[in-house]
């Protein structure tokens, strides 16, 4: 009797046991499947969206696409004026997605629209000056603000492309061609004779305070952008445009 109880005990720890192994076994199957999957989620993804370049771990994003649909709808009527969008070649323009050091000291992840010729640079800089924490405090697309520049920069915002005669004259602005960026505007602002955008910033015409934000000749940021062929409007003579920066192309 103590013999077969034996018996049958062993027969159970030997069942449960390749029952135990058979579980773990399709589990690990499972995963390496789920992860096969994710890749080729990932792959399609990439392709249907016309990704240049990606870069996505736990915190940073930056991505290049085509413009979504949705977020050309956006647009039409708003940076790109309905009796000027004959103008606007939509084929010419990227999608960026960017992660951000906010004057929070925390990560955000904000949105922009640039030439297709300048959104892998345009990448790399704003990774560099990510990595060295550089403050920005918003970049939306301008299209939130109705392509409103006034009401952009006085919410402070960091935007690029917006079909648009630059402020005083009849001259289409380097943003039409999404070859300009203005950063961190409010607290530098555009300067011509006694008049300053946006109009809260008169404070910040002294270039000498200390704030976060303010670009100065050789920080990083301006750094990031000299380097790689760009200007900065705060070296203009006659006028300052302090926000801004552009690239011939």
């Amino acid at each position: 009797m103590i013999l077969i109880k034996k018996f049958a005990y062993f027969i159970i720890v030997f069942l449960i046991t390749i029952i135990g192994a058979l579980i773990i076994k399709n589990i690990y199957k499972l995963n390496n499947n789920n992860k096969e999957i994710i890749q080729v989620n990932a792959k399609t993804y990439e392709e249907e969206n016309n990704l240049s370049e990606v870069k996505i771990d736990e915190e940073n994003i930056f991505i290049s696409t085509k413009i979504p649909d949705n977020i050309l709808q956006k647009m039409i009527g708003n940076s790109i004026p309905e009796k000027e969008k004959n103008k606007v070649n939509i084929e010419a323009l990227s999608y960026l997605k960017i992660t951000y050091w906010g004057f929070d000291e925390k990560t955000h992840i904000g949105e922009m629209i640039v030439n297709k010729k300048l959104a892998k640079e345009v990448l790399d800089i704003f990774k560099e000056i990510y990595e060295k924490k550089y403050p920005i405090e918003k970049i939306k697309l301008i299209d939130e603000y109705d392509a409103n520049d006034e009401r952009s920069m006085k919410n402070n915002n960091t935007s690029a492309f917006c079909y648009r005669k630059i402020a005083n004259t009849g001259k289409v602005s380097k943003h039409s061609l999404g070859t300009a960026i203005d950063i961190n505007p409010l607290y530098n602002p555009y300067i011509v004779g006694n008049n300053i955008s946006p109009v809260n910033a008169s404070k910040y015409t002294n270039r000498t305070i200390n704030k976060k934000g303010i670009i100065k000749k050789k920080d990083d940021l301006y750094n990031a952008f000299i380097k790689r062929g760009w200007t900065w409007g705060g070296e203009w003579k006659g006028k300052k445009d302090y926000q801004h920066f552009e690239k011939d192309i």
